[in-house]
């Protein structure tokens, strides 16, 4: 270190001048000044270094001085400031002195003080400027952890990830070991009770964890997730859901109120705790749960600014978990509707095996159903909307139960979903006539759905769909067959454009799967599904389980419906067929083939009764107004069906016979006679047809 000459005849030596300049300096300088020898040992100090300017630390090495974490990296680090490869400027470090307890922060300075040779010769010693900044960088520390809280917490609609985002956010930045409990009813759904927290209220561990300097095993012995506890009374974890207030709280080993937990004195043992902050999950006056934050080993303890940093996470956390809260309980009731709205069993079919797949996830809007139609026929409906909660459950059972309706009518498939479509027209019609404020005016309604018919006596199966994926078919010897289906607009979509159907033959064994979108949303789900549905000799049931256990993760998470068909066909004795005359004498020759037929079956003696009056009347009725062919079928099943076929279009309808008529009452003694009647069309003419239940459990057996 050199100076320049003083003037010529001012009267002040050099070396006083040194002498002046150094006392001025480290009296009023505003850091911390450190003289290093070359071997960095401690020369003199200011008294701003506090704790090390005294006598008692002259002599020591800069880093047994300060004690420091790093003492090997920070005394590399000097030696090549000696060295001459320049000064180093405001490193940060780490270390203790002596007479201030705790850990603390320096900032450090060093610079090369050269000899009489300049740069070129050999060091004289380091200045070394040094700060204390250890509340700037707890102050800095807050922040990060506050920051990381506002990041972290509040994006999941899930109480689970959001608690464990709020642990993951404050270890080990902020404290070295965290967890947060929340009442167990909350968990539930149900509303957080209103403080003070009653006694012996479980709470439910959520999220724990610890930072890796932390003694003992894995966070999980301290509290284990999933775990419950009654708080013990005179407890700070007590005294915070009784009064709403967070607490400061230091642990040694004769603080009194652990006396009662031994089990957890012993934990927080082996954790090293030492400081505690205790802060009750409030919201609005009420008791969501409860956080525990310790510092442990030789982390500095909490204080009052902890503690309101710790209040201002909680204060973002309860919030976010009476969000997750809030939505879970929505999403129980939108699952429950949903549940109830869908079929709650198989339902028996003519000539179809089926069973379904459910799968719980956040889209609470898609359906499965099968319906039985006339003359042995089966509808398979798959259909999902859009959406998550409530008013997506609601507004799929509105549309299953159009579907339902307009099925019952025999209209084809293409007309089904072109009918169903307009009820979903003013569904979207009527959502955007609510008024502004409504939180549904302005949200958009999207569903999908496909419609499949399966007749046994043609082997025949006709699909439309509606903006919603095809059918995956595979045949009894496992090849695939593809149904090329047209797909129409969405239900709610502003396109008009017409549905086309598809029609496919199937051999008997064929495998049908309908399923919603999220089952098919990657690009090998196909090839997945049907190589499953080719495996042989499982049922339904199984190839369902085989088929979700193969899904991705995220897919289960999400929800969807999937639902498996066998075909068959029915068996010839049950079913009995005539080509008949257009003659005026035909009516009476089906009433003698009807019983024959009914007898040969072992049918009791009231339904053969009935059955000829309905048979007789849907004859005269197809002689006197139909043209031909005219062809007679009887279906036995769990019901008899009767079947009469001609060659017109035009249908009969239901009259109500005045007292004094001498006709008319066909179809009104047809109506009171069966269970269900109707008329259903086809390119080659009409069949009117009739179901009767039989008596006994369940009628007839294959």
């Amino acid at each position: 270190m050199s100076y320049a000459e003083p003037p010529a005849g001012s009267g002040t030596p050099s070396g006083g001048l040194d002498e002046a300049l150094l006392k001025s300096l480290f009296a009023q300088s505003a850091v911390g000044l450190l003289v290093l020898d070359p071997q960095l040992r401690l020369v003199r100090a200011n008294s701003l270094v506090e704790g090390v300017g005294t006598e008692e630390y002259i002599g020591l090495r800069f880093t047994d001085a300060f004690r420091l974490d790093d003492p090997q990296g920070s005394e590399q680090l000097l030696k090549r400031v000696l060295a001459g490869e320049g000064p180093v400027r405001e490193h940060l470090v780490r270390g203790r002195l002596r007479r201030i307890p705790g850990d603390r922060t320096f900032l450090v300075s060093a610079y090369r003080l050269d000899g009489p040779d300049g740069p070129d010769g050999p060091a004289l010693g380091l200045l070394s400027a040094v700060v204390d900044v250890t509340e700037r960088e707890r102050a800095r520390a807050r922040e990060t952890a506050l920051a990381a809280v506002r990041d972290a917490v509040g994006g999941s609609l899930d109480v689970a990830t959001t608690c464990r985002a709020f642990i993951d956010a404050l270890v080990p930045g902020f404290a070295g070991l965290a967890v947060i409990e929340v009442v167990d009813e909350v968990l539930r759904g149900a509303d957080p009770p209103v403080g003070p927290l009653p006694p012996d209220t479980p709470l439910r561990c959520a999220a724990s964890g610890c930072c890796d300097t932390v003694r003992g095993d894995e966070p999980g012995r301290t509290c284990p997730v999933g775990g419950t506890r009654r708080l013990p009374p005179r407890t700070p974890y007590a005294r915070a859901v009784a009064d709403l207030r967070p607490r400061l709280v230091p642990l040694t080993a004769d603080t009194p109120w652990l006396d009662p937990d031994p089990a957890g004195v012993h934990r927080l043992a082996e954790a090293g705790a030492h400081s505690l902050i205790v802060v009750p999950l409030t919201l609005r006056g009420a008791v969501l749960g409860l956080v525990s934050l310790y510092r442990c080993g030789a982390a500095e303890p909490f204080d009052e600014e902890d503690v309101s940093l710790a209040a201002t996470a909680a204060t973002r956390a309860a919030l976010a978990i009476d969000n997750a809260r809030r939505y879970e309980r929505e999403h129980v009731i939108a699952s429950t509707v949903q549940r109830r709205l869908l079929p709650q069993a198989e339902r028996h079919q003519a000539a179809v095996e089926t069973a379904h797949v459910l799968l719980p996830g956040r889209d609470s809007g898609c359906w499965f159903d099968t319906i039985a139609l006339s003359g042995a026929r089966t509808a398979l409906v798959v259909g999902g909307v859009a959406g998550e909660g409530l008013q997506s459950a609601i507004a799929m059972g509105q549309l299953r139960t159009v579907v339902q309706a307009l099925a019952g009518l025999d209209l084809e498939p293409e007309e089904v979903l072109a009918r169903l479509k307009e009820t979903a027209d003013r569904l979207a019609h009527e959502r955007a006539a609510l008024p502004p404020s409504d939180h549904l005016h302005g949200e958009e309604l999207r569903a999908g759905c496909v419609y499949g018919v399966y007749d046994p006596f043609t082997r025949t199966c006709t699909v439309a769909r509606a903006g919603h994926p095809a059918p995956l078919i595979v045949g009894p010897e496992g090849q695939r067959i593809t149904v090329d289906a047209p797909e129409g607009p969405g239900l709610f979509a502003d396109d008009s454009a017409l549905f086309a159907p598809a029609t496919v033959t199937l051999e008997e064994g064929s495998l049908l799967a309908f399923c919603t979108a999220e089952l098919l949303a990657d690009e090998h789900a196909e090839d997945r599904i049907t190589r499953t549905l080719a495996r042989p000799g499982r049922s339904l049931q199984q190839l369902g389980d085989d088929i979700v256990y193969a899904l991705p993760d995220d897919t289960r998470s999400a929800g969807a419906a999937l639902l498996l068909a066998r075909t068959g066909t029915v068996s010839d004795h049950r079913v009995a067929t005539w080509d008949l005359a257009q003659e005026r004498t035909t009516p009476a020759t089906a009433r003698l083939l009807v019983r024959d037929r009914l007898q040969g079956w072992g049918l009791d003696e009231d339904t053969v009764d009935a059955t000829e009056l309905i048979v007789s009347e849907l004859v005269t009725n197809a002689v006197r107004y139909g043209t031909p062919p005219l062809r007679l079928r009887l279906l036995l099943d769990t019901s008899l069906t009767c079947e009469v076929h001609d060659g017109s279009t035009a249908s009969p309808h239901l009259r109500h016979a005045r007292t004094v008529d001498e006709g008319g009452r066909g179809l009104f003694i047809v109506s009171r006679l069966a269970a269900h009647w109707g008329a259903r069309h086809g390119p080659d003419g009409k069949v009117l047809w009739t179901e009767q239940d039989l008596p006994g459990a369940g009628g007839a057996t294959h």
